[in-house]
């Protein structure tokens, strides 16, 4: 394999939301071709930040939020807890599991709330007219087994022990609890979340400090928690484990200081817990289930004696399901939690079962685990439901190219398709929605961004053929529903599919009306979802429809470039007009200054593009040359000021997280009493004082995960050498195929990154969206 032009090859960490430590000096590449830079002393982040994140595996802060798929983050995490050890983060996880947890409904959780109701009541008119959809995706076998033993312990018809100990009784899948109501949705795209009662606040406050814990917790306590959380928190004190923030050791300590002697490692109020904090702290790193194994291994690291019992409570008390993936009917449950192979039958065969694939038991919450099975349903039900005698010869005929024709084919004769390429294959799905709607249909194409919706529309040539996905859901864009409560659409594109996590792709599927066809097209190198769950992954995987694959490749030096990385190679590429350059550097202080000098004088002067149009991406948010300390010092350089509000001033280039998982790029205006005005793409975006600090930070640097589905002109990608640990082939795709015209890359990793490009991409999410597509309806 090659290299990049003159050996220098860039790197960064696994997880995109942290950078580990330095280890050791690493060797620097020779200097490379590239835009002219300045001399001067370096900017290495005077005013950087502190190393800072999470040591086990949470999500970094409110713009850092759009990141979650991410390894195990190793920033470390200062505790701010108080006499007993109780207290949150006080870093960016706390800021942005508050602003995640801590607020009852967000601006996309009220919609996606009412949606569900809404859903709920379309389903229960169709019910009663025609009965349920059958369709694939059902519980069946050993698991609908276990299932139906954990409700039976629910409800008190069996003890705890029974789970484990007998054969339950087969029962129908479970199904989703009815949602609460949704508060009426005002649309704004920053709202601050609804505060706790105060008399709640000042409960909790009370019980917290009974147990030396921080009176800041009060708030996000009785937000978590409800109106009863100072009663929940004396009852059960590891309940504070649900708060945002708090780590199990303060956990502990709360609990210490209230419990005295009768608070114990062994606890089934403290084990329960734990087992419930593990599985969302897994969800943030992509995973809708755990094997259970891993959970109890990570049990016994935390002083749990018997792991094995622990998560026999934790499924009696419903704190997660139970799910058998493998072949059920040749393994038994040993009661323990763990598989063991079915006895044979005298005179039988003991290697009957022999190279047959064990049975996996996995462990998940209960929403990952319904969103998973409604959107197997849902897109089963699309499936089936698809008219399949439309006549699009024509239209495929007229496509500018073979690969929109086989596109468009495609999708005439099936209600689900499958479609992969790179940017330049973007044109494919715009050349569909243009047909259909010729052919008087209503198309319409979702992007992941306000980037992608402009270029999308731009393919098109209709504005009015392209929304967001969160504009898509809330009705501020599109077409609206119909009288059924459906999106009013009869075919709908879902373009950048990887950035679809499986909460948000089950609320889309169910919004579409029988006989809607959808398509999901994106790029399958890039980086996955914020959220837990891979969509678009497991629908490939699982064969579960036609897949088209794009055969219109990248143009350009960067295209090049970007195709070869897909494929595991790291070529040389021919660059005449600069559009890739290599910048060596030593260490992580002088990446810092190169970048400056590139974003500020050498990219503009050599390359014409000017500073607002160059993004820089580098490898997470913490460390010497993470975002905070490269906004810092591109702060410094091109908008330097007081920051009189929240730090922010006008002019300064920002990223607006309203929401889990969405990151907007903005410009900030003005600020007043009101709060914060920012200008997101074109949009006026107001974002209260109070929610200032946890939902935007500066983006004039973001990391690989909040620049997936968004280009730029221009993008420098800073590897410095304490980053060359955590490589991926996905995160190099991600951030080199995010600049249109020019990439440089600021490089201090000697060869990392070929190896990492050359190791090909592994399973990092265990989901079952998977196995419940390749499961016959039944």
């Amino acid at each position: 394999m090659t290299a990049l032009p003159r050996g220098e090859t860039p790197g960064s960490p696994a997880a995109d939301d942290d950078v580990a430590p330095p280890s050791s000096a690493v060797p620097a590449p020779s200097t490379g071709d590239g835009p002219e830079t300045d001399g001067g002393a370096p900017a290495a982040g005077e005013r950087a930040e502190a190393t800072d994140g999470t040591a086990d595996g949470e999500a970094d802060t409110a713009g850092e939020a759009a990141d979650g798929e991410t390894g195990d983050p190793k920033d470390d995490t200062a505790d701010a807890a108080g006499g007993s050890g109780a207290g949150t983060d006080s870093d960016a996880t706390a800021e942005t599991d508050a602003d995640a947890a801590s607020a009852p409904l967000s601006e996309a959780e009220a919609e996606l709330a009412a949606q569900r109701e809404l859903r709920e009541r379309i389903e229960r008119r169709k019910a009663e007219k025609e009965g349920p959809i059958a369709a694939g995706g059902k519980l069946s076998g050993k698991a609908a087994d276990l299932l139906a033993a954990v409700r039976a312990v629910e409800s008190g018809e069996q003890p705890a022990t029974s789970f484990f100990d007998s054969p339950a009784p087969a029962a129908p899948r479970r199904t989703a609890p009815q949602p609460a109501p949704a508060r009426p949705r005002v649309p704004e795209p920053a709202r601050a979340p609804r505060s706790a009662p105060p008399e709640a606040v000042a409960a909790a406050a009370a019980v917290l400090a009974e147990g030396g814990a921080p009176a800041a917790l009060a708030g996000p306590a009785a937000e978590t928690l409800g109106a009863q959380a100072a009663d929940a928190l004396r009852t059960d004190p590891w309940q504070l484990l649900g708060v945002p923030g708090v780590k199990p050791e303060q956990a502990d300590g709360f609990a210490r200081a209230l419990l005295g002697a009768e608070c114990g490692p062994d606890d089934e109020r403290r084990t329960a817990a734990l087992v419930g904090w593990l599985l969302e702290r897994a969800a943030l790193r992509g995973h809708t289930a755990l094997d259970a194994s891993e959970v109890r291994a990570a049990l016994a690291e935390r002083s749990v004696a018997d792991p094995e019992a622990a998560v026999q409570h934790a499924v009696a008390e419903g704190v997660v399901l139970v799910f058998q993936d493998g072949q059920e009917d040749e393994q038994v449950h040993d009661g323990q939690g763990s598989e063991a192979p079915a006895e044979p039958d005298e005179g039988g065969d003991e290697d009957a079962g022999a190279g047959q694939e064990p049975v996996q038991v996995l462990l998940g919450l209960d929403r990952y685990a319904l969103a998973e099975e409604s959107l197997a349903d849902g897109l089963a039900r699309l499936v089936n439901a698809c008219e399949k005698d439309a006549d699009w010869t024509q239209a495929a005929s007229a496509a500018d190219s073979p690969s929109a024709a086989e596109l468009i084919r495609a999708v005439a004769a099936h209600g689900l398709v499958a479609h992969t390429g790179g940017e330049a294959a973007r044109a494919e799905p715009a050349a569909l929605i243009t047909a259909a709607r010729t052919l008087g249909l209503r198309a319409l194409g979702v992007t992941h961004s306000a980037d992608g919706r402009r270029r999308l529309a731009g393919a098109t040539g209709d504005p009015e053929t392209a929304v967001t996905l969160a504009g898509l859901l809330s009705g501020e864009q599109g077409p609206g529903r119909d009288g059924e409560g459906a999106i009013a659409v009869d075919l709908l594109v879902v373009l950048d599919a990887p950035q679809l996590d499986v909460e948000t792709a089950a609320i889309l599927v169910e919004s579409l009306a029988d006989g809607t066809r959808l398509v999901l097209s994106g790029d399958p190198g890039v980086l996955g979802s914020a959220g837990a769950g891979r969509v678009f992954a497991d629908v490939l995987a699982a064969r579960a429809c036609p897949q088209i694959v794009s055969r219109t490749p990248d143009p350009g030096p960067i295209g090049e470039l970007v195709s070869g990385i897909g494929i595991g190679e790291l070529n040389q590429v021919e660059a005449p007009g600069k559009e890739v350059v290599i910048v060596p550097v030593r260490d992580a202080g002088e990446a810092v200054h190169r970048t400056v000098q590139l974003v500020a004088d050498s990219v503009p002067r050599a390359i014409g593009v000017p500073s607002s149009d160059t993004q820089v991406i580098t490898v997470g948010h913490g460390g010497s040359a993470g975002t905070r300390a490269l906004n810092a010092a591109l702060k410094q350089r091109l908008n330097p000021g007081p920051g009189r509000f929240g730090g922010f001033d006008p002019g300064d280039r920002v990223v607006h997280v309203p929401a889990p998982g969405r990151a907007e790029p903005a410009v900030v205006v003005s600020a007043d009493a009101e709060g914060l005005h920012l200008d997101c793409a074109g949009t006026e975006v107001v974002v209260a004082q109070d929610r200032v600090e946890s939902s935007v930070r500066h983006g004039w640097a973001l990391s690989a995960h909040q620049a997936a589905g968004m280009r730029w002109p221009a993008v420098v990608v800073v590897l410095p050498g304490d980053a060359a640990q955590g490589l991926s082939r996905s995160w190099v795709y991600t951030a080199f195929s995010r600049g249109e015209r020019h990439l440089s890359v600021v490089h201090g990793v000697d060869q990392a990154l070929p190896r990492a490009v050359a190791q090909p991409p592994a399973q990092d999410r265990t989901t079952r969206l998977r196995t419940l597509l390749e499961t016959p309806a039944g």
